[in-house]
């Protein structure tokens, strides 16, 4: 079994899914007691939005690579960051590191284009909506995004950090989510990326017709096969 590091507490809420999610699926692949073998960098999420809002990316990016070279001298195989936001940052990590690192995008993108869908909704954070790195980086891996209007952004933004990150759910919250799906739907939108971690704690599959992309889950997915993948190839 590989060691899987986790760049986490961006925010706790979505790093706690991605562990339980993690272990659960290696406990039903091996049964037993097995579980994942983990090692966890959990930054303080406050020094991360500080460099967010004052736009200190590299910043945020040295804080991230220092903690996956941590990681891989404590002994990590591979390095899996959990948040969408923060791969903005990606390259700076990969740099610093000579393991494997499991990029969000590549999981998503396969998942759409295996659903054959032209054009799918990006809801995230307002960095992962209107910064290119995400959009682009969905194009590069042959996936279309539309996003909400700025109006509809800044809301969506506002509920990730100051509701969904704090744990906090409320009813208005979804149905404004909800609702903002309806509009993009109504401009092509085929399906939904649900493109911060937090999201899925908020709104699910069977609150729409649309197949979601729950990018929490899909990454746990990734993580769990690369745990695995000495088993798988025996």
């Amino acid at each position: 079994m590989k060691t899987l590091g986790i760049l986490g507490g961006m925010s706790p809420e979505s790093t706690v899914s991605y562990y339980v999610n993690v272990n659960r699926a290696v406990n039903r692949a091996l049964g037993g007691n097995r579980s994942a073998k983990i090692l966890m960098s959990s930054v303080d999420f406050e020094e991360i939005v500080q460099c967010q809002k004052s736009g200190d990316w590299q910043k945020a990016g040295e804080i991230l690579a220092e903690q996956a070279e941590l990681l891989e001298r404590a002994g990590a195989d591979g390095i899996l960051l959990a948040t969408n936001t923060m791969h903005k940052v990606a390259s700076q990590i990969t740099d610093r590191i000579n393991v494997p690192f499991l990029h969000i995008l590549d999981v998503v993108a396969n998942r759409i284009k295996a659903r054959s869908l032209s054009c799918v909704a990006l809801l995230g954070t307002a960095f992962t909506m209107s910064d290119n790195f995400y959009r682009d980086g969905l194009t590069e891996r042959g996936v279309n995004a539309i996003v909400p209007d700025q109006r509809d952004q800044r809301e969506i933004h506002r509920i990730i950090f100051d509701e969904l990150c704090l744990g906090v759910i409320k009813p208005e919250s979804k149905d404004f989510y909800l609702k903002t799906i309806e509009k993009l739907t109504a401009l092509g939108a085929e399906g939904v990326i649900l493109g911060c971690t937090e999201i899925g704690l908020l709104i699910n599959q069977t609150d729409s017709a649309l197949p979601f992309f729950d990018t929490a889950a899909l990454h746990s997915e990734m993580a769990v096969n690369f745990i695995l993948e000495k088993q798988e190839n025996l």
